[in-house]
């Protein structure tokens, strides 16, 4: 005679598979960390350390850029840096400077009752023009 096997019966799983959720997740946050950077808003500033040495730019001259009180700007390339400019005239001379050199530090000096708003517009203007960090000119305090 033949013999039957009792079949099993199986009951059904109620777990849940999370594998895909982790992955679908992941996915999320490689995407969130690749585009957060890119989020950001406004200028970055490299501002100096209270204890920092200063720099040395015996191997290329700066592009120093003054704001006075008054908000008019100076460009000083070692040619008549009195000469007050416009905010598009400064990011001109600082754009064909730095297609020529791309190295060159760029330095914003700002009397310092000048407005916020009139130091970040230019440091905007200078990043546009191609400088990939403006540094900020102060005097060293008292002691």
């Amino acid at each position: 005679m033949a013999e039957f096997k009792a079949k099993i019966k199986k009951k059904p799983m109620a777990d849940i598979n999370v594998v895909p959720y982790i992955d679908v997740m992941l996915v999320l946050l490689i995407v969130f960390m690749v585009a957060a950077p890119m989020m950001s808003q406004g200028v970055k500033v490299e501002l100096p350390k209270a204890a920092a040495e200063p720099i040395d730019t015996k191997d290329q001259e700066p592009i120093n850029v003054s704001v006075k009180k008054d908000g008019t700007y100076y460009i000083d390339l070692g040619s008549d840096p009195e000469k007050p400019r416009k905010l598009a005239e400064v990011k001109s001379i600082v754009s064909k400077v730095l297609s020529q050199k791309p190295n060159t530090l760029v330095f914003v000096q700002g009397d310092h009752s000048v407005q916020y708003g009139v130091i970040v517009t230019l440091m905007s203007e200078l990043k546009g023009a191609g400088a990939t960090s403006v540094g900020l000119i102060t005097d060293p305090p008292a002691h």
